[in-house]
């Protein structure tokens, strides 16, 4: 799996999905629908995946932009769309030395 560099606001996630399109590659892009507390990246924010793991934007980070890429991977395989959810509760989140736990939903689905 090939990853490129987590990116800003500013670049164009769009356009580099169409990019890949034309390039005759498979992609994906993944949407954050929903936040509930402490969530790293608002609703709104994207991630492009192409058919090789590369990415472009950022949904949230860590291990959940990790599961998000598999997901991708998994959707440009079948078609089918995707609604994804990852949290943590205040408790959990205190148990393992957060300030506050949080929740966000993301809508994963392959590009035409």
């Amino acid at each position: 799996m090939t990853t490129a560099t987590v990116t800003t606001a500013h670049e164009d996630i769009l356009g580099q999905l169409a990019a890949w399109r034309e390039a005759g590659k498979k992609c994906a892009v993944a949407t954050v629908v929903e936040t509930w507390g402490s969530a790293p990246r608002p609703a709104g924010s994207q991630l492009g995946i192409d058919e090789t793991g590369a990415i472009i934007g950022s949904v949230s980070g860590g291990c959940v932009e990790g599961a998000v890429v598999q997901e991708a991977l998994e959707a440009m395989q079948d078609g089918k769309p995707r609604l994804l959810e990852f949290g943590v509760s205040n408790s959990e989140a205190w148990e393992v030395g957060l300030a506050c736990g949080g929740k966000i939903r993301i809508f994963v689905e392959q590009v035409e």
